[in-house]
């Protein structure tokens, strides 16, 4: 479909917004997850060290292994559609131009951006 589709641009709009308020949602949850990190200091306070050792690291570990698995599975999900992304890329000569069909520069940037941040998700998952 091409840019100037109405349907395509209200729909990629709604799912912008859609994963805008999912993000938003998740930054609610680091700040709360903050707020009770910042309160385990109280049982050190108390006298039991320990037991603010042990449930830092029960946090950590369940949020690396859930985030971690989040993004190896955004990652795969990406990476196995990187074909069928790449053969969406503007096809047909710009007459205009003299070169690459209308579209070509910013869908070109736009495939690596994605895989840059694929590189990125695969390095601090690998």
């Amino acid at each position: 479909m091409p840019d100037s589709d109405p349907n395509r641009t209200e729909l990629a709009r709604e799912m912008r917004q859609s994963i805008a308020r999912h993000l938003a949602e998740l930054h609610r949850l680091h700040i709360a997850l903050a707020a009770d990190s910042r309160a385990l200091k109280r049982l050190t306070i108390e006298g039991h060290a320990q037991s603010e050792i042990e449930i830092a690291a029960e946090m950590l570990e369940q949020y690396t292994a859930a985030s971690g698995a989040f993004l190896e599975n955004m990652r795969g999900r990406f990476e196995n559609r990187l074909g069928l992304l790449r053969r969406g890329a503007p096809v047909g000569p710009d007459a205009a131009l003299g070169q690459g069909p209308v579209g070509h520069g910013p869908y070109w940037y736009a495939f690596s951006r994605l895989c840059a941040a694929l590189r990125l998700v695969e390095r601090r998952t690998g």
